[in-house]
């Protein structure tokens, strides 16, 4: 893997992003014989996930979680945690000596007329095609507002910047946003001082994970992300508008194991401040010494100069293909077509997919036995 700069370079698939999705796609692309190159700003293969809070542990097991060509290490039914999928996905890069050039950030991606152009920190890149794939919903924390008008003395962190209790200040806590790191969080932090969250309740899987039926709950499930809840179905289809606006429903971290902890549960959203504390929209006011904004990340593509986005910002496309310029698409989108997406063991078919459809640009380019060798994307 490359850190060095050098002079303009050509490949037929330019790979924004070295995470599970880049990665897997470039490693389809390079065993059908198509030259690609991975691009991340990242010193070292797996810090997006090495950076998350501490306790982070997957709620995928081991034996759902490799990706094509390299099998999740340890034993089948037990969860990884994060510094473990980034080791992985360290791995993955290396064994599969996948074409990843390091602490590299693009800052424009434009049309150069018969393709695309890509301005690096480390040099230009031209390409016929380009994979984004810059993670499920962005990695630019999403924050209120209203949190410039809290307290100078209330210590703030998004989520991505809380690492382990032991960061906060003496005094009660609120974590706003409840879905998975909200819920992770706030019942950690409750071991140690008042903790109050707030947000929407996000739904439940109601089976606990020390539960007997929990294996064969979890199996059932993980089918159920990969085949029921989809673009295609009428389920899926409802249920993408609610993950991609709210998250996922809590698993590990249920509603009992937050009221046990002594977690202040309420619904309503932080809509300003009083006197510097902030107030929720129900009217009352929390006063706390700490606030972890939960709220989740946004896609920053203010590099990317092509029409591939909808008035929200978000690109259109269906299952990754972008549906306005030809050559562009996106791996690892939240709910790109399945719930499974933006997990481990979603993201191999989407990149499969993915990979016939650049393939089939230009099939004069790879072998004539290359389709056979991938697997059929569903």
């Amino acid at each position: 893997m490359s850190t060095a700069t050098g002079a303009d370079r050509a490949v037929d698939t330019l790979i924004i992003g070295a995470g599970q999705a880049g990665l897997t796609t470039a490693h389809l692309l390079t065993r059908a014989g198509r030259d690609c190159l991975v691009v991340d700003a990242a010193h070292r293969v797996g810090d997006n996930w090495r950076h998350q809070y501490d306790s982070l542990t997957l709620f995928t097991p081991n034996r759902v979680n490799g990706l094509p060509g390299q099998p999740f290490p340890g034993r089948p039914w037990d969860f990884p945690g994060k510094d473990e999928v980034g080791d992985y996905l360290e791995l993955y890069a290396a064994q599969l000596a996948l074409p990843v050039r390091l602490g590299t950030r693009v800052g424009h991606l434009g049309s150069d007329g018969s393709g695309f152009r890509a301005q690096t920190s480390t040099g230009v890149v031209h390409c016929r095609n380009v994979v984004i794939a810059t993670g499920p919903s962005g990695r630019t924390p999403a924050v209120p507002a209203c949190a410039d008008d809290l307290d100078p003395a209330i210590l703030q962190l998004h989520s991505s910047e809380y690492r382990r209790p032991g960061q906060l200040r003496d005094g009660p806590a609120l974590v706003v946003g409840a879905a998975h790191s909200g819920c992770d969080i706030a019942l950690e932090l409750a071991a140690s001082r008042p903790t109050t969250l707030v947000g929407r309740d996000p739904g439940q899987v109601p089976v606990s994970w020390d539960s007997p039926a929990f294996k064969v709950v979890l199996s059932a499930l993980v089918v159920a992300q990969r085949h029921v809840l989809t673009r295609r179905t009428p389920m899926g289809r409802r249920q993408r508008g609610h993950v991609l606006a709210h998250g996922g429903p809590m698993l590990r971290v249920k509603r009992a194991d937050l009221a046990d902890a002594g977690v202040v549960r309420s619904h309503a959203r932080v809509v300003g401040t009083v006197d510097g504390q902030p107030q929720l929209d129900d009217g009352k006011v929390v006063e706390v010494a700490n606030v972890i904004w939960a709220t989740g990340y946004r896609h920053d593509y203010s590099w990317l100069d092509l029409p591939v986005l909808d008035e929200s910002g978000w690109p259109r496309e269906f299952r990754g293909v972008a549906r306005d310029v030809d050559g562009v698409f996106f791996c690892g989108l939240s709910y790109q077509y399945a719930f499974s997406s933006m997990l481990l063991h979603g993201v191999g078919r989407d990149a499969e997919y993915l990979t016939r459809r650049i393939l089939a640009r230009d099939p004069s380019a790879a072998p004539a036995d290359t389709l056979s060798l991938l697997p059929r994307a569903e």
